[in-house]
C-alpha cells in the first residue's frame, strides 16, 4: 500500500440554505493550502476557506479522515456533512 497526502484549500460561499463548498484547489503542501485559502477566504463573493489534508491510498481509494489546518472567516462547524 502507498500512501500520499493531498493538501487542500476548499472555499465556502453563501447559499440559500446556509454555507456551501465552492471549488476545492489540490496544493503542494501544507503551507501552501494555508496561503491559498487564506486568498480564497478574501474573494468577492466568499464567506470563508480551510486548508485542510488527508491521507490514503488512491489505488484502493481508502483515505483518513481529512485534518483540518487552519480556517479562514466561516466555515461550517460540522464539517463531517460536506
Amino acid at each position: 500500500m502507498s500512501e500520499v497526502t493531498y493538501y487542500v484549500a476548499l472555499p465556502f460561499v453563501m447559499a440559500d440554505d446556509g454555507l456551501a463548498p465552492g471549488e476545492a484547489a489540490e496544493c503542494t503542501s501544507a503551507n501552501a493550502a494555508v496561503m491559498r485559502a487564506e486568498v480564497l477566504s478574501r474573494k468577492p463573493g466568499c464567506a470563508g476557506a480551510l486548508a485542510f489534508s488527508r491521507t490514503g491510498d488512491p489505488a484502493t481509494g481508502e483515505f483518513g479522515d481529512a485534518t483540518v489546518i487552519r480556517k479562514f472567516g466561516d466555515v461550517p462547524e460540522d464539517l463531517s456533512t460536506l
